[in-house]
């Protein structure tokens, strides 16, 4: 059980300590998060759970002004040695733009100084280190400046160069939707020399944190709802008119807050979670089908994975840009707006590099054959969509349950939630269909990569050392997931099932590392273990793309713009198919 150096008196007599300087009755609300069979696992994997880093949370959200501010106080447990210095990380700062301003910071009642050591990093030097046993609790204001949100970029066309994707709105506001992801500072992982994980490099998923407790309370004008990680704890009106939204979450790697209007909800249960789909209100059909998608994946990624360990599941729609699908958090995600508007009007998806209507023109001039894609894409993309829903969903397992370095080894998470989802549509659509997948969505995506003039490369690479986010892209969800296929055809599907749940229950709340899915395929498959971690090498460190997956040409990049459709350049006449050869380049954003 831990002690308690010095606290704020108010945080004290709002988190119930009791005599003894225990606070159980805080873990306690934290937990009702966590399914109660899933407590004992986590304590099996994390220790007792009492002794998890703590965040309690006030938040005063002014959508309008654009504007969050409030307290956060962060309570580190020393444990093996003492704790000499805690690191900060402010994810919306990673660009320099000091939206999020910390101030008056204390630790116990005495005031400190944060030093920013990078635009999202700060440190305190503790001046007495905390002997293990005892905890160290720091209090910080907090003000966040939201910018405007850009405009919903394309996401069937188009790429971007180095720092393209940003944090794809995860920090942003529009007239509706205000995403607060970042905002509260979290303690970052340490490597084993005691230096903080990397922060956001411009490129891919922003943060991960260790296993934490998160009591919050969030202010917002009446008729704005919010959207976290946890178990409600209920609405209170205040005399002023606003409301205050209390949450509690258990053991979860990340804390989002997203603020809405006039969105609507809806809801269903699978195995004991209760999963909600909040969506904009013009999106009711989409959004009641992406709960369909999400209830779907869910049921059999808890069939095959194990359970998951939370008892709320939430998808939110969000004004993601840069090309983003959807992000994930533990218990959340996100998916894109533009992928509910787009199965109504697909040349939304377009990028704004490309001029519609000169697309539309050349279609029209190529004639049923330049149509067809066009003809078939909403069925496209309603699988897209459903695909996006799966990624995000098994996201919970990787890297959410099994942690991983989304900065430094990006391929690692990436990689399989790429490939269960595509395991989903094979377990819900069966096998031709995910064939079908695996050839449009990954193998014909790395074509397009390449006919656009990218080269391949090492996938196993952090993501600040992609060229931007279209090679991090072909190579990290395109090239990199079909290690997995590779292998699932060497072991043999009862192997590598047996090594995909080993693999899932052995690291479940922990860290993983690049070799771990490998080394228990090998378990699953001993005579095959040299062979697997041949592969591992060939599929993540080595470029053989190219060898793998054959050379790209027009067809396959036809088939990538009008997956499903059928569509080939063989009866297209010679005039038409120069005419698309020549305008390639530019359609793909070059």
């Amino acid at each position: 059980m831990r002690t308690l150096l010095p606290c704020l008196v108010s945080w004290c007599v709002l988190v119930g300590l009791d005599a003894r300087g225990e606070v159980l009755p805080e873990v306690q609300l934290s937990l009702q998060h966590l399914k109660p069979a899933e407590r004992e696992r986590a304590a099996k994997a994390l220790g007792p759970l009492d002794e998890l880093p703590r965040y309690r949370v006030q938040l005063d959200v002014d959508p309008v002004a654009r504007e969050a501010k409030g307290r956060v106080q962060i309570e580190v447990l020393a444990k093996d040695k003492p704790l000499t210095e805690l690191y900060l990380r402010l994810t919306p700062n990673a660009r320099n733009s000091r939206r999020v301003v910390l101030s008056d910071a204390r630790l116990g009642r005495e005031p400190i100084v944060l030093e920013q050591l990078e635009p999202s990093l700060y440190r305190h030097r503790l001046t007495e280190p905390v002997p293990p046993g005892a905890a160290a609790v720091l209090d910080v204001a907090v003000r966040a400046v939201v910018p405007k949100g850009e405009k919903s970029g394309g996401m069937l066309l188009g790429g971007g160069g180095k720092g393209a994707g940003g944090d794809h709105g995860a920090f942003s506001a529009t007239e509706d939707f205000v995403s607060l992801v970042g905002v509260i500072p979290q303690v970052p992982p340490l490597d084993d020399k005691g230096r903080p994980w990397a922060g956001p490099q411009g490129i891919g998923d922003l943060a991960l944190y260790a296993p934490s407790h998160v009591l919050a309370s969030i202010l917002v004008p009446s008729g704005w709802v919010v959207h976290t990680t946890g178990a409600a704890m209920g609405e209170v009106p205040e005399r002023d008119g606003r409301v205050r939204f209390s949450f509690a979450a258990g053991a979860v790697r990340d804390f989002p807050i997203l603020v809405s209007k006039g969105y609507e909800v809806a809801t269903a249960t699978v195995n004991g979670v209760t999963v909600e789909s909040h969506f904009a209100a013009g999106d009711r059909e989409v959004g009641e089908r992406v709960l369909k998608y999400a209830t779907s994946a869910l049921a059999e990624f808890e069939r095959r994975l194990g359970p998951l360990p939370y008892t709320h599941f939430r998808v939110v729609e969000a004004p993601l840009t840069g090309g983003a699908g959807g992000m994930e958090f533990p218990g959340l995600i996100t998916v894109a707006s533009s992928l509910y508007r787009g199965v109504e009007d697909p040349f939304s998806l377009v990028g704004d590099q490309v001029n519609v209507a000169q697309l539309k023109e050349v279609l029209e001039a190529l004639g049923p054959a330049g149509n067809a894609p066009f003809a078939q894409l909403t069925k496209t993309l309603e699988r897209a969509l459903e695909f996006t829903v799966a990624h995000e969903v098994a996201h919970q397992y990787f890297a959410g349950l099994v942690g991983s370095d989304p900065i430094q080894s990006p391929v690692v998470d990436e990689s399989l939630a790429q490939y269960a989802a595509l395991l989903y549509i094979e377990w819900k659509h069966g096998k031709a269909v995910a064939e079908s997948v695996r050839r449009d969505v990954l193998v014909s995506t790395y074509h397009m990569y390449r006919m656009s003039g990218g080269e391949d490369g090492r996938a196993d690479r952090p993501v600040g050392d992609f060229d931007g986010e279209t090679e991090y892209g072909a190579l990290v969800y395109s090239k990199a997931p079909l290690l997995h296929h590779a292998s699932r055809k060497l072991v043999g599907d009862t192997a590598f099932f047996q090594g995909l749940r080993s693999y899932v229950d052995t690291y479940r709340f922990k860290w993983t590392c690049k070799e771990c899915f490998t080394q228990e395929l090998a378990k699953a498959s001993p005579s095959n273990a040299k062979a697997l971690a041949r592969l591992r090498v060939r599929w993540w460190q080595e470029a053989h793309g190219d060898d793998d997956l054959g050379l790209p040409d027009l067809d396959s990049v036809m088939g990538t713009l009008g997956a499903g459709s059928g569509l080939g350049v063989d009866g297209l006449d010679p005039q038409a198919k120069e005419l698309l050869e020549t305008l390639l380049p530019s359609l793909l954003g070059q």
